[in-house]
């Protein structure tokens, strides 16, 4: 049987992981700005991490939702704890698409409407109703074009409240910071005008953090920068550090109702237990703060270097946007360099590194930087 080909792939396979750092089945070794899209946020391989799945997995590594699950709530009060959010409510499931689906549709049975607003250059999954969120036609099908989502510019509050005031908004959905368009961050002005906006129009505001969040930015969630509070928050990517899961956090005004949402995996013992160990770490190794610091560090070095025309960001989740296209330079960065980066359009290089990232390790990435863009 054949693999269905949808991946462009470098021709490297990867092994093995430490820290911030992998190897290929040769032995070469890379450094790793880029962390599987996000994904890794302790570090790969991390000792507290693979003690804590070990020993969950010799002893149950699953059972259905239809049982008391007490690492559910202990992930539900440790998150709370260090986000911020302990007032609100938890519900898990297995990606970010699935996060954002809960998401909307939860906002749906809230005010009983249809329609969401998304922004230009969004990116929010591709399943159902998180593609037909997304800013790009090439990746939603036909049986996903419902008509449910509006796009408007991003940082345009004149534009969302003209669409909130047609009353049939059900949702805006808007990321802490946009990746996969480039590295954008919404202006604090216009988070807190979107806010009051649709606290004014009883339109649910759901805060997308799957890329954003878990510290990357340098706060927990991106949108803490701005002061709001959104009804909803989806999480995805660093929750498990490569072990596959999401949540949404729902404020106290949802109402749960048996059978109103549900999963087979989300939550699993397994799964639960990477998520405690994965936070466990974060506060340990104060990584958030890392993820600040050293995120500081490289927005303000990388901004003399030749060929880039802007770097944006917060802490660990930074675009370099090149005069150029950067195809050559990326490919230059992991084949002559062996260092991972990832890429945003045709002319931004992402750099989402493990949040365990040193200022040596980002010296050493600046360095090689220099000889391939030199």
């Amino acid at each position: 049987m054949k693999l269905f080909d949808v991946y462009p792939l470098f021709n490297v396979n990867i092994v093995k992981g430490k820290g911030c750092h992998v190897w290929d089945d040769k032995g070469q070794e890379y450094l790793d700005l880029y962390g599987g899209h996000a994904v890794i946020s302790i570090g790969h391989a991390h000792p507290h991490y693979v003690e804590t799945i070990s020993k969950q997995v010799a002893t149950l590594g699953f059972y259905s939702n239809s049982v008391i699950n007490t690492l559910q709530q202990d992930v539900a009060d440790r998150l709370g704890a260090i986000s911020g959010y302990d007032d609100y409510q938890l519900f898990l499931i297995n990606s970010g698409a699935e996060a954002n689906e809960n998401a909307l549709k939860l906002a749906s049975f809230y005010n009983g409407r249809t329609r969401v607003i998304s922004f230009s250059k969004a990116f929010h999954g591709r399943t159902s109703l998180a593609v037909e969120a997304t800013d790009n036609p090439k990746i939603i099908a036909p049986i996903n074009q419902n008509g449910h989502t509006t796009y408007l510019p991003l940082n345009d509050i004149e534009a969302v409240k003209s669409e909130l005031a047609k009353g049939d908004v059900c949702a805006v959905i808007i990321e802490g910071i946009q990746g996969v368009g480039g590295i954008q961050i919404p202006q604090t002005e216009f988070m807190q005008a979107l806010r009051q906006a649709c606290d004014e129009n009883n339109t649910v505001l759901i805060v997308d953090e799957i890329q954003s969040g878990y510290g990357r930015s340098g706060k927990f969630f991106a949108h803490q920068y701005t002061g709001i509070r959104p009804d909803m928050i989806t999480m995805a990517k660093g929750i498990g550090n490569g072990f596959p899961m999401g949540g949404v956090l729902i404020s106290p005004k949802f109402t749960p109702i048996y059978g109103q949402l549900g999963t087979t995996f989300g939550g699993n013992h397994l799964a639960c237990s990477a998520a405690i160990a994965v936070l466990d770490v974060m506060k340990k190794e104060n990584l958030v703060e890392n993820a600040a610091k050293v995120g500081a560090y490289l927005l303000e070095k990388l901004k003399g270097f030749k060929g880039i025309k802007e770097v944006r960001g917060r802490g660990l989740m930074i675009g370099m946007e090149f005069e150029q296209p950067i195809k050559e330079i990326r490919t230059k960065l992991l084949f002559e360099q062996h260092v991972f980066t990832g890429i945003s359009g045709t002319n931004v290089i992402r750099l989402l590194p493990p949040l365990c990232l040193s200022i040596e390790e980002a010296d050493l990435f600046l360095e090689k930087l220099k000889k391939v863009i030199n």
